[in-house]
């Protein structure tokens, strides 16, 4: 049998994305079609990453004229976590396109677990819901064994939704895998490297790849979800990953690499070991991961990632109030923050911070607090957003009655509160504004007193930030008057 494999992020319908030009590929995409092969599928990929419209994939679609067309997004961005309207309107699409042509459609990833009805009544046959790869294979081998008689009963495949009598039924949840080992090394030849390399190199000057070394997250931060990875944490074995890395590097010459894990080697004992392969290996090449401010102030595992070449740490600061981080369920303090913060910084990785705002009972005091410890502790980039209710999150369940026309972000710049807040949305947009003007002007007194302290370390780089608080501070000046103006609108 032929399956065609795709995905629903479009990066033009994602307009600051587009912009920024940093792609990376669907990797969970890969991790299925890589399995589908191994077990004697023929399998191919029309990537959206760089396509223009949902209507691209026809010639895919009549040139492989394939038996099954998966929409396999990734569960391991974010982007494809945050259930865009834009994304979601071209997998519908798809789905039409793809059933016009007699293919058996079988949908995958975050949006469609947990709107599988929605999916169901755009035509797809197959939702699967959780982590898909095992209930992928036994679907389709299901598939392929069917006579057309009716005999065979896919109820008893676990992780599935689909159609029965024009209901939608659901299957008994699929447990996660533990052993990540065994599944076989995603399938990057599916891809075209060669245009992923040339927008990376034009917009950034160097090229990175995805990957992941684990999934879940054991943590209960109340606003997250995990509808695919679930809670449970399972990670690859530190060679395992190294081999990959080895593989990769011999084949397509990365310079940087994005670890996409929720969190980067939090199994104990795991980033020393893999520090060591690095070394012993003679890999050179830098790194990003995500963490939590709580793993971050133990020493030993931030040496090991700077042994291994870490670059930058993106951890969830989140917020400067310990009343909202403890409302959030976050489970760390301010203290654990600064301190990461620093010991990063001494070990020469960037710290680098994700802020939400907006969440509920968040009052002007905690606004100030979370702008205080962004100008005090100073990360080396700031993420910032506002709180976004996820489908089975406990924020969810506590704003759900305030989600009517709006429920989703049409794109990764929307940033739109859909939910009654302290304050209007068109104050928090504007919050968002200033606190980067803020925060680049704080950066750029920083530079000018640098070279006061160490002029003989000037760089043109040092100077040019310096000189931009000339820019920066009219400019932040300005932003703060139209937030206070904002803050009296009710």
């Amino acid at each position: 049998m032929d399956v065609l494999f795709s995905h629903s992020y479009f990066l033009r319908f994602d307009p600051k994305q587009w912009e920024g030009g940093t792609p990376y590929a669907p990797l969970g995409t890969l991790y299925a079609a890589a399995l589908l092969r191994e077990n004697g599928y023929r399998v191919a990929l029309f990537d959206t990453m760089f396509a223009v419209r949902p209507e691209d994939v026809l010639p895919w679609l009549e040139e492989q004229d394939p038996q099954i067309f998966v929409i396999y997004d990734d569960g391991f961005n974010y982007l494809t976590k945050m259930c865009l309207t834009n994304m979601r309107d071209a997998a519908y699409r798809m789905i039409a396109l793809a059933k016009e042509r007699g293919c058996t459609v079988i949908l995958s990833g975050s949006d469609s677990t947990d709107h599988y009805r929605e999916y169901l009544a755009k035509g797809a046959d197959y939702v699967l819901i959780g982590e898909g790869e095992q209930t992928l294979l036994e679907l389709v081998d299901s598939i392929r064994e069917d006579s057309g008689d009716g005999r065979v009963d896919r109820s008893q495949i676990p992780g599935l939704a689909f159609l029965q009598n024009n209901e939608p039924i659901k299957t008994a949840g699929r447990k996660v895998m533990k052993d990540l080992d065994a599944l076989p090394m995603p399938a990057w030849d599916l891809v075209d490297m060669e245009m992923y390399k040339k927008t990376w190199l034009k917009h950034a000057g160097f090229f990175s790849l995805n990957i992941g070394t684990t999934r879940g997250c054991p943590f209960k931060c109340n606003w997250c979800a995990k509808p695919i990875y679930g809670n449970r944490y399972h990670a690859r074995s530190p060679r395992h990953v190294v081999n990959e890395l080895k593989w990769l590097k011999e084949r397509y010459g990365f310079d940087h690499i994005w670890f996409c894990d929720d969190i980067f080697g939090l199994k104990p004992g795991w980033v020393g070991e893999f520090a060591d392969l690095v070394e012993k290996e003679g890999l050179k090449f830098r790194f990003k991961i995500q963490s939590r401010a709580d793993l971050l102030v133990q020493e030993n595992y931030v040496k090991g990632l700077a042994r291994a070449g870490c670059a930058d740490v993106w951890m969830g600061a989140e917020s400067g109030s310990q009343k909202i981080l403890d409302a959030m369920d976050k489970g760390i303090t301010i203290e654990q923050i600064a301190t990461a913060t620093h010991l990063l910084k001494h070990n020469g990785i960037k710290a680098s911070f994700f802020i939400q705002f907006g969440y509920l009972g968040e009052t002007k005091e905690d606004i100030v607090r979370t702008i205080r410890m962004i100008r005090e502790l100073l990360p080396d980039s700031l993420g910032i957003s506002v709180s976004y209710p996820l489908p089975g999150t406990v924020f969810y369940e506590r704003v759900k009655a305030d989600l009517k026309d709006k429920t989703n972000w049409t794109d990764s710049d929307d940033l739109q509160v859909m939910f009654h807040n302290t304050y209007t949305p068109a104050f928090y947009k504007q919050l968002h504004r200033y606190v980067h003007k803020t925060y680049r002007m704080h950066l750029a007194l920083a530079g000018l007193k640098q070279l006061f302290v160490h002029p003989a370390k000037t760089s043109w780089a040092s100077l040019r930030k310096a000189v931009l608080i000339a820019w920066y501070t009219p400019d932040s000046l300005w932003a703060k008057f139209k937030l206070d103006r904002l803050a009296r609108t009710k």
